[in-house]
């Protein structure tokens, strides 16, 4: 049994490919550093266009995602996050793909077996999660005070 084990770990390390973390890291970096640049561009262009701070914040967030679904459709954002990792996942962008790239795989099974059932399969768990952990905070917060 141990032998097998060690078998596989080494067919493990030769299929893997070698990442390089550093650079992973700098990628990540970069690419959501400008993801957030061109966040802070549309909202300081909506002020300058006469929106006050808080619709401006609302409409960034809402042309981020827009942003997001649009390369998402393309199949743009795919080979951006090839390149910038988590640098593209943990931004709202990210968060827009994550919502749209199943709802377009399952488009073929139907709107309510295929998009409906799956849009959420991966973004599901960070809603229900981070509700959860709000949820929790807003009771310490009540019972704090």
């Amino acid at each position: 049994m141990q032998n097998n084990k060690g078998k596989y770990q080494k067919m493990v390390e030769k299929s893997s490919p070698n990442t390089n973390l550093f650079l992973n890291c700098l990628n990540a970096f970069w690419s959501g550093g400008l993801i957030c640049v061109i966040g802070q561009f549309i909202t300081n262009s909506l002020l300058n266009f006469g929106c006050d701070l808080e619709i401006s914040r609302t409409l960034t967030s809402i042309i981020l995602i827009f942003i997001g679904i649009l390369l998402t459709g393309f199949g743009i954002y795919d080979e951006i996050g090839k390149i910038a990792g988590a640098g593209s996942v943990v931004p709202i962008t990210g968060f827009a793909n994550s919502v749209a790239a199943p709802a377009l795989e399952f488009k073929k099974e139907g709107f309510i077996f295929g998009v409906g059932a799956k849009m959420f399969i991966i973004a599901g768990p960070v809603i229900v999660y981070s509700t959860l952990t709000s949820v929790l905070v807003g009771i310490i917060y009540y019972l704090s005070k």
